[in-house]
This record gives C-alpha cells, sequence and structure tokens, in this order.
C-alpha cells in the first residue's frame, strides 16, 4: 500500500538526520558539533476517512491531515443531528 495522499498527491520526501554533540555556547559550552548525517523520509500523515463523494456514495480515502484540517475534504454524516418533536418546538418557544 503507497504512502499517498489521495486528494493533493503529497508523498513521502527524503532528509537528513542530523546528530550533534557537545553543549551549545549559551549554556557555557564550546559549542556544538556535527557528529553524523545519515538519510531518513519524511512520510505524510495519512488517515483513513469514509467521505462523501458528490454523487452521494460513501468511500473510504487515505488522507493526510493537511487535507483534513483545510476542509479539502468533508467526513460523512453518521446520522442526523437531534431534533425536537413539533410539540416540544412548542413547548420551549413558549418557556
Amino acid at each position: 500500500m503507497s504512502q499517498v495522499c489521495e486528494v493533493c498527491g503529497k508523498t513521502p520526501s527524503m532528509g537528513n538526520k542530523v546528530t550533534h554533540r557537545g553543549k551549545a555556547k549559551y549554556m557555557g559550552g564550546v559549542g556544538t558539533k556535527v557528529t553524523g548525517i545519515s538519510r531518513r523520509k519524511f512520510r505524510p500523515n495519512l488517515q483513513r476517512v469514509r467521505v462523501t463523494t458528490n454523487n452521494g456514495a460513501h468511500k473510504t480515502m487515505r488522507v493526510c491531515t493537511q487535507c483534513i484540517r483545510s476542509g479539502a475534504v468533508t467526513k460523512r454524516v453518521r446520522r442526523a443531528p437531534f431534533k425536537l418533536a413539533p410539540q416540544d418546538k412548542a413547548e420551549a418557544a413558549t418557556s
């Protein structure tokens, strides 16, 4: 299963893991030194989300958290919100 967001197409990217040694100058040391650099992968934070498509069907998608937060994906509504019965509405309006 590939690590790709189905909305924006974000994929894993490569970067460096940098290892430091020593005490920082502002803390009274002689400064930090780089002792090693190794390659690593930055993977997108993918979540499985049930989404309602435009035609009303429900589909499970793997979406990155940035797409969820930006509103590019709207989650499906599981059930209708709580509604008052007509007689309860009249009582609530009078009180």
